[in-house]
């Protein structure tokens, strides 16, 4: 069995005593993990009982902390972020200073290409910094195309497909080409019913809500 987790904010109590209790097979956090200490360090009591997989949300580059905690830990070879491991994942949120669909575009096709246009714009080196910072969780351009090249059943993302109220068809477009049957998504602290939207969107989509649990067949565990 496996468990997607929704944003926990820092909150991890809850994950660690259900999974000493049912052994999942392997849990997903679907972002917004916001570490204050490194992953590995937070997870330790069950990093033996069962395999921990992780996306970033955009609130994980909030501090530099946190996205170091999360991508500089023993666990960074986790992040589904880009890649394809059974489930393929798409991290973090569309941004406007990187790529917002709907807004003109950009011409930013990665973070090399961001920071570049940055260092054009004479800016004080505290508003750099955040903007450096903030990027690190955005949404690019080629980590999504690179994504849609490859196949998987289950994707899961930060942001919603289209039949949440703030979320986008990109996603949707995204699954479609990767042949996914089944959506999981976070980010918005809600669970909404999306079945009558499976025929349009061609996939099974879920929304797992504030630091909530669902398990892959649908059910809620917490």
């Amino acid at each position: 069995m496996i468990w997607f987790l929704g944003d926990v904010h820092g909150r991890f109590d809850h994950v660690i005593r259900l999974v000493e209790r049912d052994r999942p097979e392997a849990v997903v956090f679907l972002g917004d993990l916001e570490c204050s200490l490194p992953l590995d360090m937070i997870l330790r009591p069950i990093l033996e009982l069962t395999e921990i997989w992780f996306i970033h949300g955009n609130h994980d580059s909030d501090r530099p902390a946190y996205w170091h905690n999360l991508h500089g830990c023993c666990l960074s070879d986790r992040s589904l972020h880009g890649r394809v491991d059974r489930i393929a994942g798409l991290g973090g949120t569309f941004e406007s200073q990187v790529w917002l669909p709907g807004s003109a575009d950009t011409g930013i096709q990665n973070y090399e290409d961001f920071l570049e246009r940055l260092a054009l714009r004479p800016q004080h080196a505290d508003i750099v910094a955040t903007k450096k910072q903030n990027a690190l969780s955005a949404i690019f351009p080629d980590d999504y195309f690179t994504l849609a090249m490859e196949k998987a059943d289950i994707l899961v993302c930060h942001e919603a497909p289209s039949c949440h109220p703030y979320g986008y068809s990109e996603i949707d477009d995204l699954a479609q080409a990767m042949g996914a049957r089944m959506v999981v998504h976070g980010h918005h602290h809600d669970s909404l019913d999306y079945r009558s939207n499976w025929p349009r969107l061609g996939f099974e989509a879920h929304g797992v809500a504030f630091r909530s649990i669902m398990a892959i067949d649908g059910s809620v565990i917490s």
